[in-house]
């Protein structure tokens, strides 16, 4: 029976039909680059295995379990060994560590996109794949291969995979579950796993020819190997072996607990990774003039002694390979390779004991042959022959940089022990050395999500910095030049419940203190207060969203001088949200925030020379109208930018004629819960918004089913956010309703875009009859020339409902030619208030700062409803 070793882009595949395919292999990266991959595709795929390895008996866990424990492979990995690897990996894959490493590493979740980052110019810049990246992989990280692919996937590439044919078969088992994780295909087109060894030079000149760059792990030979067959310009990634040590100060070297530490990085993976300890240098630096070099030698074969005895007990308590505590005798005889390196250890172990006799040297090993432990009075780094055989040699400090410099390019890790201040100088010094990264004891073969492999940052070697210059008229407001570009297949509809804010409060019980780091409240316009939770990087990601609607909405950071009236105070997020768009773009802002002083504000507008405002319609409405005077001789006023409500069309007329601002639009749409949501262009028309795609998927469903509406129907909005670390608002109805806009905006962007048509309480039932406040804001507008603001208030009592319409004293028309109208051009209204009598209908004025408004965030009260239930 064939044996189908190798995976090619979806399929398992024998020898022979791999060695064909390689030959295509030029053709099929052309074809398969031209399809650009969204950073989100490999984000919701990786997530996906990572949450079903976290499930130890689940079937996923149970079949990779199964390729790494197999008996019958070429090397098969302890049960408990392999199941930590499988937990590795789920943790790697996991959203919020790739998100992390992509912040970290190219700035953002979505590095792909060209985007401008300096927002006052048209120059866009973003990272692009290098093209076909091909990875040589380690024999001795289980992990290793399978992530370093997940990584080309992150950056776009095309990746081929070589594994040697005597490793397990984790590697290309599972990128098949994470190219089956996707169901747009896209990743397993960018998958190819091989299993052969690097002596077929045949197949690797093939897989080689056409790369752009090469990632290869190993000492000098493989990196040599790999160099000889890379074509002119491509990029040579090395993952190179190196050394790594531990460094241990006078007071550190007594420490028992420090020592047990120590040992136990010895002891794991049997100083097969690049960060085990392999040398322990110990600061001998003389207390004085009187001190000697034998005295320095007992010193440190004192420690030698010491520590042997600590690496006895943390070896005896820590099992070799497959379980047997004598390591290093299990290993021999396994096959060549071991024996091989059995030999060495043993060669490295006789020449010691050689040197024992002229005072250089002490050698204490265990019975067994399970550990070693040679103390060397020479302070010339050493490799260690590995399999817990560990060098502990003297380095004073101020010798570091002179003794360890000629070693730098091997050198990786080094564990620290000290105090604070020793800690803080030997790390400078040993930086200085070349050392790559400084870590504690017991923690060498740790690593945090984000950090650096060897100095640099693996995405970064596996991208290319690419920019866009484009001409400023043209593209002041284009924040994105990927917007301009029809996209690939729209990512595959939510499933699963739909969620109220109910549901979304009920999550915060259960968040990790790490998910909850920023806390904003709603303004509880329609009803109480809601508490939303974000991390840092949540709201960053948001923030840097929202500022790329801004520019599209024709805010211009080059040039504008902004003044942030949003409301401030008790939780609420408007006015700190603004604040940090207009950080991110660069802007000039002054920061004031809303508040009761009018003309104090005025005269802050006139003085910093203020051309833009931000804030809510009610709060700029009142300010315009309380300082007329002042604003309309200053003049100065060009953009209005507003969120939560809507100016009506009345209204925007009498900014646009009597204050002489040129534009006004929606700073953004959004809600607390669920961050940023939309955004205005330059070309949108009243409640236009186009939808923030980086962040959210929108459905629009009927108003009474959980069922899409037909095209450019109404229905309730319902949004999914991919965004968020903790909170997850999955089909989460924010309670607005809206319609699809069809087509392309004539900004050229192929985001989908929206109509806002209303809140839900926006609709109320009252006589029967449903009405709608905007219906009423249209008919005051249209049929009454009203200009203000407007409340409906519903109330009840002798068993009759009662509508209570108030207008704006300054522009109300008479009550009576106001309630006539609206009888008219309302029918409901007209047939409810009629012979029949269910409800009486009213209509009052008041001046403007009478309304009712919410405290927190100073939006108007559009309904309200102090109805008492009746029995």
């Amino acid at each position: 029976m064939t044996t189908r070793l190798h995976y090619w882009q979806g399929a398992f595949i024998d020898d022979a039909e791999a060695a064909e395919r390689l030959t295509t292999l030029p053709d099929l990266v052309a074809r398969t680059l031209a399809e650009p991959l969204s950073t989100e595709t490999v984000l919701l795929a990786c997530d996906t295995v990572s949450r079903a390895l976290h499930q130890p008996h689940g079937d996923l866990h149970a079949r990779l379990l199964a390729h790494l424990t197999d008996p019958d492979g070429a090397a098969p990995t302890d049960p408990e060994e392999a199941a930590a690897t499988l937990a590795e990996i789920a943790d790697a894959l996991a959203r919020p560590a790739l998100e992390r490493k992509l912040r970290r590493e190219l700035g953002g979740p979505r590095p792909e996109r060209l985007t401008r980052p300096d927002a006052r110019e048209t120059t866009y810049e973003a990272w692009a794949p290098v093209g076909l990246l091909v990875h040589i992989a380690p024999g001795n990280a289980a992990a290793v291969a399978s992530l370093s692919v997940v990584e080309g996937l992150l950056a776009g590439n095309v990746n081929v995979l070589k594994t040697s044919s005597g490793d397990t078969a984790l590697a290309p088992h599972l990128l098949a579950e994470l190219a089956a994780a996707d169901p747009t295909g896209a990743l397993a087109r960018r998958i190819v796993a091989l299993r052969f060894p690097s002596s077929r030079q045949d197949l690797m000149r093939l897989m080689c020819a056409p790369a752009d760059a090469v990632a290869v792990w190993g000492g000098e030979d493989a990196v040599q190997g790999a160099a000889a067959l890379v074509p002119p310009g491509c990029r040579l990634v090395e993952w190179g072996h190196k050394i790594s040590f531990a460094y241990l100060t006078r007071d550190a070297r007594t420490d028992r607990t420090a020592l047990t530490e120590l040992a136990a990085d010895v002891c794991r993976a049997e100083q097969q990774a690049c960060s085990s300890p392999q040398v322990v240098y110990l600061d001998a630096e003389p207390d004085d003039d009187t001190t000697t070099a034998a005295t320095t030698r007992d010193e440190l074969f004192a420690f030698a002694e010491e520590f042997a005895a600590v690496l006895a007990e943390v070896s005896a308590k820590t099992p070799g390979p497959n379980g047997d505590p004598d390591g290093a005798d299990a290993a021999a005889g396994a096959d060549l390779a071991r024996a091989a390196e059995r030999a060495e250890v043993t060669t490295t172990e006789l020449v010691a004991r050689a040197e024992q006799h002229l005072g250089l040297t002490k050698v204490i090993a265990a019975d067994d042959g399970s550990w070693r432990v040679f103390a060397d009075t020479r302070p010339a780094l050493t490799a260690s022959p590995l399999h817990r055989t560990v060098w502990i040699k003297p380095l004073p400090r101020r010798d570091v940089v002179a003794t360890l410099r000629p070693m730098r390019r091997y050198l990786q890790t080094a564990a620290v022990a000290g105090t604070p201040a020793d800690v803080a100088q030997i790390s400078r010094t040993l930086l200085t050395a070349g050392v790559q990264r400084i870590t504690p004891l017991g923690s060498m073969l740790d690593g945090y999500h984000g950090e650096p492999h060897d100095g640099v940052y693996a995405l970064q070697r596996y991208s290319r910095r690419v920019s866009v210059r484009a001409p400023h008229a043209a593209f002041a407001t284009t924040p994105c030049l990927d917007e301009l570009i029809a996209p690939a297949a729209p990512p595959a509809a939510p499933t699963g419940p739909l969620m109220d804010k109910a549901a979304a409060q009920a999550q915060l019980a259960t968040l990790a203190p790490e998910h909850a780091q920023l806390y904003f409240r709603s303004g509880g316009t329609t009803g109480a207060p809601a508490l939303s939770v974000f991390t840092c990087d949540d709201y960053d990601t948001q923030m840097r969203a929202s500022a790329h609607g801004l520019l599209a909405a024709g805010f211009d950071p080059a040039h504008d001088r902004a003044a942030n009236l949003f409301y401030c105070g008790d939780m609420y997020g408007s006015f700190i949200s603004f604040f940090s768009i207009l950080e991110r773009l660069g802007a000039t802002q002054i920061p004031m925030a809303a508040g009761p002083d009018h003309e104090a504000i005025a005269q802050a507008l006139v003085t910093y020379r203020v051309d833009t405002v931000f804030g809510m319609p009610s709060y700029l409405w009142q300010l315009f109208h309380t300082q007329g005077e002042r604003l309309r001789a200053y003049g100065g006023i060009r953009k209005v930018f507003y969120g939560g409500e809507h100016f009506t069309g009345e209204q925007r007329r009498i900014l646009t004629e009597t204050f002489g601002v040129q534009v006004i639009r929606s700073a953004a749409y959004g809600s607390t819960d669920l961050g940023p949501l939309g955004y205005q262009c330059s070309h949108a028309q009243g409640t236009e918004h186009h939808v923030l795609t980086d962040l959210h998927t929108l459905e629009i469903l009927d108003p009474q089913e959980d069922r899409p509406v037909p095209a450019g129907q109404p229905g309730r909005l319902v949004f999914t956010t991919r965004t968020r670390a903790g909170q997850r608002l999955e089909r989460y109805q924010i309670g607005d309703l809206g319609r699809a806009v069809a087509g392309v905006c004539p900004c050229g962007s192929h985001t989908p875009r929206i109509e806002l048509l209303g809140r839900y309480g926006e609709v109320f039932r009252m006589g029967t009859y449903h009405f709608n406040y905007r219906r009423f804001t249209q008919v005051a507008e249209e049929h009454l020339g009203y200009r203000g603001e407007l409340q409906l208030v519903l109330s009840n009592e002798a068993g009759r409902e009662h509508l209570t319409v108030r207008l704006d004293a300054h522009y109300a028309p008479d009550p009576a030619a106001a309630r006539a109208a609206l009888l008219t051009h309302v029918p409901e209204l007209g047939s409810a208030a009629g012979p029949e009598a269910l409800l009486t209908l009213a209509v009052e004025t008041a001046p403007t700062l009478a309304f009712e408004r919410t405290p927190t965030s100073g939006k108007l009260r559009t309904v309200i409803d102090r109805r008492t239930p009746t029995s």
